[in-house]
């Protein structure tokens, strides 16, 4: 009866673990839409201030990073703007504005790059995801310089020969 007890756990153990990332990172979202919209560069990552119904929602699945945006003000802090998690089902009349400005936390190394990145012409700061490491909110953000209607097409070709390649060798095997 034990072994069997001991068999189930490791079962659960398994799954929990493939659910995951196998670094302790569980996503929640990811901006499927950076990838066409911009040329993607550095990537860093930075935890969020939240509130507490803001992790409850962010736990259940719950986000959009769609129209978000990064921004770096005077005092030289990082802000999340625009990303949007819902008001948690189950909050009382202190819930959280599901479009407020959170600050990240970055090294002050980091925002100094992040800065002299955002300075030069065409470039832009991107949240390319939110997950969960170890049990706290982190953000993706990645460098961005914008394509043009050309460059998306390019890409949008490259994509569908990789996959027409891929249908090929699987027919071949």
């Amino acid at each position: 009866m034990a072994g069997a007890v001991g068999v189930v756990a490791t079962l659960l153990a398994m799954a929990a673990k493939s659910s995951k990332g196998g670094d302790g990172t569980k996503l929640i979202v990811s901006n499927r839409r950076a990838r066409f919209d911009y040329f993607l560069e550095d990537s860093f990552e930075a935890g969020l201030v939240l509130q507490g119904t803001e992790v409850k929602s962010l736990r259940d699945g719950k986000g959009s990073l769609v129209e978000a945006w990064v921004k770096i003000d005077e005092m030289g802090e990082a802000w999340l703007m625009q990303a949007h998690i819902p008001e948690y089902a189950f909050g009382n009349r202190n819930n959280h504005d599901p479009t407020r400005p959170r600050k990240l936390l970055l090294h002050r190394r980091e925002l100094e790059q992040l800065r002299r990145a955002v300075a030069t012409k065409g470039s832009t700061l991107v949240p390319t995801r939110l997950y969960f490491r170890h049990g706290r909110a982190k953000l993706e953000v990645a460098i961005g310089k914008g394509k043009n209607v050309a460059d998306k097409r390019q890409t949008s070709k490259e994509r569908d020969a990789k996959r027409e390649m891929e249908r090929a060798l699987k027919q071949r095997r």
